[in-house]
């Protein structure tokens, strides 16, 4: 199992803010995909707690999203 430590560890990870994000700061949310994970964190918070999610978990998350 990979954890989200050892997935942050990865070298050269593209951090992407959500579109949904505002210039003004706010809520903003940050996605980067490791290897068997996509991370997600806070983008105020680069340095803090970061969420590992496997492809599944993933998929189903961005379904559930987009349901509203």
């Amino acid at each position: 199992m990979k954890t989200a430590e050892s997935a942050t560890s990865e070298v050269g990870l593209a951090w992407f803010k959500s579109s949904y994000s505002g210039a003004e700061g706010g809520q903003c949310v940050e996605v980067a995909a490791a290897s068997n994970a996509v991370l997600v964190r806070d983008s105020k918070h680069s340095t803090g707690p970061v969420l590992a999610l496997g492809p599944n978990a993933w998929a189903e998350f961005v379904r559930q999203a987009a349901r509203g």
